[in-house]
C-alpha cells in the first residue's frame, strides 16, 4: 500500500474517524468530515479559459514513486492540460519526511501557483509548507493532513479513496467467494492512520453486521509487512480450517499468500486491497486470492487537479473529496486495472489471465 506509513499524533482523531465510518456505514474525513464524490470537483470550459489566461503552474510532491503515484500524477498532467497549467516539478520523498521537506524548499524556488502533495509527516510537513502558504501558493492533499491545518486557509481539500466501500467491497468479495459462510482471519495495519484503519475497520463492520454466518475467528495487527509471512504462519497453524484471510494491503499479502503456499493450503481465500502484479498473478491462475479491492488512483490526480483549479479561481471547494472503488477479479483484470491506473495490467497477468 503505497501511501501506508505510520503517522504519529493522530491516534485520537483516527480512532473518532473509524468510529465515526464503522457506525454511519461512509467514510469520513481525518477530522470526521463528510465526503463528497470526487466527481463534484469539476470546472467548466469557461472557468478553465479564465485559469489559463492567468498562466499559472503547479509542482507535484509525491511520497514516493509507484504504479499508483503515476496513475495519479497522469490524472493530473491531463487535466492540468486542460486547465492551461504547466507542471514545473515533480519529486519523489522515498517516504523520507526530512527528504520531503527539502523537496517542498526545491519546489518553491520555482515559484508554483500551486502544490500538490502527500504529506509524509503531519508535523514536518506543516512546518515545511508554511512559506508556501504564506506566499499564496494553493495547496491540493492526498489522504493526510499536516498538523493544524484549516481547510479554506491553509489548503484547498484532501482528496482520498472512497475507504469505507473499499472495505465492505472486500467484505462483500470475501463473503462471494466463501459461499457466505466459514471462519476467516483478519490481518489489519495496527497503526493510527485513518486511511487504512477506516478500510480495515469497514471489512470487519460489514462481515459482522451483513453476514451473519461468517466468524471472524483470528485476528492480527501488522506494522511491518515483511512480518505478513510469519503473522500468517501463525494464524494458519493455529486456524488450519479457515476458510479465507482479509489483508490490509497487497504487499503483506503477498506474505500471506507465501504462507498459505509453504503450508500447502490452496483452500483459503485471500481478499486484499490495492493493486499488485504478484496478488494479481496469482488470482488470474487461480490461487489463493479471490478479489482485489482497488481506487480509481487516475480519477484521484484528476480530482485534485480540479481542486487546484478551484483555488486558483478562489472558488470554494468540499473539505474532502473521495473517489470511486471497484473490485478486481480474474474476470475483469484487464479493465479494472485499465480503470484504476489508467494503464494496461502487466503482460504477465494478461497472459496468465487469457
Amino acid at each position: 500500500m503505497t501511501r501506508t506509513r505510520s503517522l504519529a499524533g493522530a491516534a485520537l482523531l483516527s480512532a473518532l474517524a473509524i468510529g465515526a465510518s464503522a457506525f454511519a456505514g461512509e467514510t469520513v474525513g481525518p477530522d470526521g468530515e463528510k465526503a463528497t464524490p470526487s466527481t463534484e470537483l469539476k470546472l467548466s470550459d469557461a472557468e478553465a479559459a479564465k485559469i489559463a489566461a492567468a498562466k499559472p503552474s503547479v509542482a507535484l510532491l509525491w511520497h514516493t514513486s509507484s504504479d499508483f503515484v503515476n496513475a495519479v500524477t497522469a490524472g493530473a498532467k491531463d487535466e492540468f492540460q486542460r486547465l492551461g497549467v504547466s507542471v514545473v516539478a515533480q519529486t519523489d520523498a522515498g517516504f523520507d519526511a526530512a527528504k520531503q521537506k527539502s523537496d517542498v524548499e526545491t519546489i518553491l524556488a520555482k515559484k508554483p501557483s500551486a502544490i500538490l502533495a502527500l504529506p509524509l509527516d503531519p508535523v514536518t510537513s506543516a512546518e515545511a509548507l508554511k512559506p508556501a502558504i504564506a506566499s499564496g501558493v494553493k495547496i491540493v492533499l492526498l489522504s493526510n493532513k499536516p498538523k493544524g491545518f484549516v481547510q479554506g486557509r491553509d489548503y484547498v481539500t484532501i482528496v482520498t479513496d472512497d475507504l469505507f466501500q473499499m472495505g465492505k467491497h472486500a467484505a462483500d468479495a470475501m463473503a462471494s467467494a466463501i459461499g457466505k459462510k466459514g471462519k476467516v482471519a483478519w490481518i489489519y495495519h495496527d497503526a493510527a492512520y485513518y486511511v487504512t484503519n477506516q478500510r480495515d475497520n469497514a471489512f470487519k463492520a460489514s462481515i459482522e453486521s451483513d453476514y451473519p454466518d461468517i466468524q471472524i475467528v483470528a485476528k492480527a495487527g501488522i506494522t511491518d509487512p515483511a512480518r505478513a509471512e510469519d503473522i500468517a504462519h501463525a494464524l494458519i497453524l493455529k486456524n488450519p480450517d479457515l476458510d479465507g484471510i482479509y489483508v490490509t494491503w497487497a504487499e503483506p499479502a503477498e506474505g500471506v499468500l507465501a504462507a498459505l503456499r509453504a503450508a500447502g493450503n490452496t483452500k483459503t481465500k485471500v481478499v486484499t486491497l490495492d493493486l499488485s502484479e504478484p496478488v494479481a498473478l496469482d488470482m488470474v491462475k487461480g490461487g489463493n486470492v479471490a478479489a482485489i479491492v482497488a481506487d480509481q488512483a487516475y480519477e484521484l490526480g484528476r480530482a485534485m487537479a480540479a481542486a487546484a483549479g478551484y483555488g486558483l479561481l478562489d472558488k470554494p471547494a468540499p473539505a474532502f473529496a473521495v473517489a470511486p472503488v471497484l473490485t478486481v477479479t480474474k474476470s475483469n483484470v484487464a479493465e479494472g486495472w485499465k480503470e484504476s491506473l489508467h494503464r494496461d495490467a502487466p503482460k504477465s497477468v494478461l497472459d496468465a489471465a487469457k
